[in-house]
């Protein structure tokens, strides 16, 4: 664990956190995280919840954290909801995804359609893909249709160990259609639109990410030119050396919140 950075840091400044791998395991939270916090909020940080599951209906993100003891009504954004920004109302998605997917393009205006013509093909983690739904979304993109990721994380922590992610079944689509996916979520730019306009701040230097996957939560806080905190409880090995270098590191969510508050 690195020491605290020795530079004075503003006394209250948001603090955004993945889901997967710093909060819980699949739904499981990891040892001290709601207590860290409700530490934080007490001192006065604004926690907001930063993932890429695009699986899950917001309002199911918000019930699960409530029912581990972390009120969070207004706090979860998801790449969905980030990917949303990519499509315009009145436009025909595709939906290879969960239910999160449908619930976001649906408050943007646009329609989950079940038969061509498709505007959009919009592909998240889900459990059911197979041969034919590949076929068939890349067909439409092929077509013409937009081919949009609400993420690409190759892999998806769970108490077991990785199993493959979102990324991985957009990779096989874009492989499929031989078209690069446009990708909303961590660590790319649309979703650093949704955080500042969740937040209501543009220059967010003060803020500090905190994560499991430097190549999503580290290149995050890159994209929004804030602070990364490094969390060993999820997809990451202890010790490993990572880039971007992490401005502060620690075994779980508690170890961060010691070294914040301190």
């Amino acid at each position: 664990m690195t020491d605290a950075p020795a530079a004075p840091v503003p006394a209250r400044f948001p603090v955004l956190c993945d889901l997967d791998g710093v909060v819980w395991l699949s739904h499981q939270p990891i040892d001290g995280s709601v207590e860290a916090i409700a530490r934080l909020r007490a001192s006065g940080h604004r926690v907001l919840f930063v993932t890429n599951n695009s699986a899950s209906r917001i309002g199911e993100q918000e019930a699960t954290l409530e029912a581990i003891g972390i009120p969070a009504v207004g706090d979860v954004l998801s790449s969905a909801n980030a990917a949303a920004l990519l499509v315009e109302a009145g436009e025909r998605v595709m939906v290879c995804g969960g239910q999160g997917i449908v619930e976001a393009i649906t408050a943007r205006g646009a329609v989950a359609a079940t038969e061509g013509p498709y505007d959009v093909v919009m592909v998240g983690f889900h459990r059911t893909f197979d041969y034919a739904e590949m076929t068939r979304s890349s067909a439409a993109v092929r077509a013409g249709a937009r081919l949009i990721g609400t993420n690409d994380d190759a892999t998806y922590p769970t108490p077991d160990g990785p199993i493959p992610g979102g990324g991985s079944i957009l990779a096989a689509i874009a492989t499929a259609s031989e078209i690069a996916p446009i990708v909303a979520g961590k660590p790319y730019a649309p979703m650093a639109s949704l955080v500042r306009a969740i937040t209501g701040i543009d220059d967010l230097r003060d803020a500090v990410m905190v994560g499991d996957r430097p190549d999503t939560d580290g290149r995050f806080a890159t994209t929004l030119g804030c602070r990364y905190a490094q969390v060993w409880s999820g997809v990451t090995v202890a010790g490993t050396v990572v880039q971007p270098t992490p401005w502060i590191e620690g075994a779980n969510l508690a170890a961060i919140a010691d070294q914040l508050l301190a």
